[in-house]
């Protein structure tokens, strides 16, 4: 199934060509008329001749003109060949749709059309709630940073795995993968391992082997268990009772069907990890007893040899343990899970835990080896991976020669990573939440501060013994406000004024500043590329990303060195070169910054953007500054990367999308500027803000400048006297209020008064606000605001309602 997209041609008219040739023939005729009459006249047929030449020639040119033209005209308009998109996705493993920038779907292959049983448009599919939400956000952040990925998604059918891209010329359209979740449990790696060319080998070897769940049935076996067990080798691999197929007779176990006279045989129990409803599977290896004792001891180091190949090529972390401790084999698996190396050599078990459960894990494995103990699960911290507890399982080993104990050791590598990087944003959601709250009710206290040293500052001069300290008070307070910046940066929320620039100017502008910073004792060195493409940014968040990094490769030079700042444009194949797959491929203007210092240990480099983390001495770091320079670039959609190797330096590059001019117009303007030298004005303004100390100084603010101030605690106040007798020309309002709040006020008030001017105030980040408010023609003030802002915002707002 696809659906196409095609421009309509555009129309010609047929009649054009004969008209062009009628109007040409016409042309000679007249243009013969003239030269006959040039030769009359001047009794020279030379000269009419020319003249006739000349003309025609004009004639045949404008004839070529028309020619190309209708030719060019009659091209048709570009548009998307939706059939050979289909194509190159039908036969694709994965369930593949396509969707444009509407969100409507365009293309899908058979495999989404099957497996969903219809044609739904993503995200909106038949999965559970929770499961829909999550591909839902991970569309929505494909939309934003070009490509997002989600894991074992629950379905009716099975876990899946989603893959949405950004794609398209004009990076519109999605393109969303769904793939059935590989499933890496014990169980199943076990059913592969017997239903697969594994078995038959161990059938070669003379071991039977089979799996069973929780309740005695058989989940499978090889063939030579099948054939000893039910009689034939390709009987039914499943269903069966364990139980009922053996026989114990004076503490001698037997297959049921072979009776008395069937050789004796040796079952080990392995218990298996899953992580389903399947719990508790156990997988048994079966051999025959020796029937010669004579033969026994002679043939129980072979079979010691045969167990230990077996285990070996079991994927689960296995260990078996002697009678007084001693380990007497690890496979492979085990090996990697404990993050040993191969040539490592464990004495007891003991040895792989810190040392604080050492007496935890020897007392286990004693109590087991002389029979007094249960199986068990220890919760323990590797030697190796202390940061981490592992599950260790112990269990009684019956039947394998000098072993007493078994042993398993899951590697959560995997897992763990996982873990690590759904803790990480969880915390880095947390603290975005936590500092945008602060910055809320904090640029609210700072508003009031500032109003009401604007308000002292008007009744005193210079000079006075009052007036130097509240401005030193004001001057303060910017420093917060300063600070409340920082924090929204960290948490990607600040507010930033984006301008269409080029990287060189912004490092001109500040290359002095970096001289001061550096010091003597380190060079600066500067080169720019050609052909560099323009960005938009905010030049003084850009400023500070470039300083932020600067001042960290001075300290990581504390004996000098170089810092080198370079920049250079990416191509699109050299984005594709870079083969990494969040970016998407368009082209970048990059930005490099390289220092020859002490450079970032690995296990450090992984850790440097997260919040509050520094390796600076306590009292020299905050931990907030390459956090910050991360939420700067990525509200600017932009990539950062980080390189290092220890005693060479480290380099970071940051790659920027080059701007291409849109004709899209904002939804807010923004009102607060430079304060006006005259904010006399008239008028009656609705002041709506719950927070008691900010609604105070605006009212006297706009007082003082001869407005008429009517004040409201929330929208629904707001709404009352909106909607009463009083005519009011300008609404001023806070965004988030109890009860009723101020863009659902705007949007009621707007119905009754579709011209009323309306300005926002909020505590919040400008961004954020705008994506959330959806009206037309409203301006916004941030917090904290001086006391000329609001008024000179007031009158900007008012003059231009008066214009219009």
């Amino acid at each position: 199934m696809a659906t196409y997209f095609s421009a309509a041609p555009l129309s010609r008219e047929p009649s054009r060509p004969i008209l062009n040739a009628a109007l040409i023939a016409l042309g000679l005729l007249s243009a013969a008329g003239m030269a006959m009459l040039i030769a009359v006249a001047t009794h020279m047929p030379l000269l009419a001749f020319i003249f006739l030449a000349g003309f025609a020639s004009v004639m045949g040119l404008m004839a070529l003109l028309g020619l190309f033209r209708s030719r060019v005209d009659s091209l048709p308009e570009r548009q998307i060949d939706w059939n050979l998109v289909l194509g190159a996705v039908e036969d694709a493993t994965a369930l593949v749709a396509i969707t444009d920038v509407h969100g409507g779907l365009v293309c899908a292959n058979r495999q989404f059309e099957r497996w969903f049983g219809g044609l739904p448009t993503p995200p909106a599919l038949p999965l559970p709630p929770e499961t829909v939400q999550r591909i839902a956000a991970a569309g929505r952040a494909a939309r934003r940073d070009g490509g997002a990925a989600v894991d074992g998604l629950r379905s009716e059918r099975g876990k899946i795995d989603v893959i949405v891209r950004r794609a398209g010329e004009n990076q519109g359209h999605l393109i969303w993968r769904f793939r059935e979740a590989a499933q890496g449990d014990g169980l199943s790696d076990a059913l592969r391992l017997i239903s697969g060319e594994s078995g038959q080998r161990f059938g070669t070897a003379g071991v039977m082997v089979a799996l069973v769940d929780v309740a005695g049935r058989g989940l499978g076996a090889n063939s030579v268990f099948l054939q000893r067990a039910l009689g034939a080798a390709d009987a039914t691999a499943e269903g069966w009772s364990f139980a009922q197929l053996l026989s114990t007779q004076d503490e001698v176990i037997r297959f049921a069907r072979e009776g008395e006279l069937g050789n004796p045989l040796r079952v080990i129990q392995i218990a298996l990890e899953d992580r389903d409803e399947s719990a508790g599977a156990m997988l048994f290896l079966i051999v025959d007893e020796d029937r010669d004792i004579g033969l026994r001891s002679e043939r129980q180091a072979l079979a010691t040899i045969h167990l230990h190949g077996l285990l070996g090529m079991l994927p689960l972390g296995l260990a078996l343990a002697e009678r007084d401790g001693r380990v007497l084999f690890m496979n492979d698996p085990f090996i990697r899970a404990a993050g040993l190396t191969p040539d490592a050599t464990i004495v007891y078990p003991s040895d792989l835990v810190v040392e604080d459960e050492k007496a935890m894990v020897s007392d286990a494995v004693r109590r087991l080896a002389s029979g007094r103990g249960k199986s068990s699960d220890l919760a323990v911290r590797l030697k190796e991976r202390p940061e981490e507890s592992v599950t260790l399982t112990l269990a009684a080993a019956k039947g394998l020669g000098e072993a007493a104990v078994l042993l398993s050791l899951k590697d959560n590598s995997e897992e763990t990573r996982l873990r690590r990087q759904v803790a990480q944003a969880m915390k880095m959601q947390a603290v975005g939440q936590l500092a945008g709250g602060v910055a809320h009710d904090f640029n609210n206290i700072l508003t009031a501060i500032i109003g009401h040293c604007d308000l002292m500052a008007m009744r005193h001069m210079p000079g006075d013994s009052d007036y130097d300290d509240i401005q030193q008070i004001k001057h303060n307070s910017n420093r917060a406000a300063a600070l409340t910046r920082q924090l929204l940066a960290f948490s990607r929320q600040q507010t930033l004024r984006p301008q269409i620039l080029q990287l060189p100017d912004v490092i001109s502008e500040i290359s002095n500043l970096l001289k001061r910073l550096l010091g003597e004792t380190v060079t600066l060195n500067v080169s720019h590329g050609r052909n560099l493409g323009t960005v938009r940014a905010d030049p003084g968040q850009l400023e500070q990303v470039i300083v932020n990094l600067a001042v960290n490769a001075r300290d990581a030079m504390p004996d000098g060195g170089t810092l080198t700042i370079q920049t250079y444009a990416m191509s699109i194949a050299d984005v594709r070169r870079l083969n990494i797959e969040i970016m998407p491929m368009i082209e970048y203007t990059a930005l490099k910054i390289s220092d020859t210092g002490c450079g970032i240990p690995p296990e450090v480099i992984t850790k440097i953007f997260e919040p509050f983390f520094t390796t600076k001495e306590v009292g020299k770091g905050t931990g907030l500054g390459l956090s910050t320079v991360y939420g700067i670039v990525k509200q600017t959609e932009g990539f950062i990367f980080a390189e290092s190797e220890i005693g060479k330096g480290t380099s970071f590059v940051i790659y920027l999308p080059v701007h291409e001019a849109t004709d899209h117009a904002p939804v807010a303007v923004r009102i607060a500027k430079e304060a006006s030298t005259e904010l006399w004005g008239t008028g009656t303004i609705l002041l709506v803000e719950d927070e008691a100390m900010v609604r105070a100084v605006a009212e006297r603010a706009l007082t003082r400048q001869g407005y008429t101030v009517l004040t409201a605690t929330n929208g629904d106040e707001g709404l009352e006297i909106l909607e009463g007798d009083t005519q009011v020309d300008l609404v001023i309002s806070d965004v988030v209020m109890p009860a009723m709040d101020g863009p659902t006020m705007a949007r009621l008030a707007r119905k009754v008064r579709p011209d009323l001017p309306i300005i926002f105030m909020s505590g919040y980040a400008e961004e954020q606000l705008r994506r959330s408010i959806d009206i037309d023609r409203i301006g916004f003030l941030p917090k904290p605001f001086s006391v000329q802002q609001i008024c000179s915002a007031a009158k900007d707002v008012l003059a231009e309602t008066v214009k219009h």
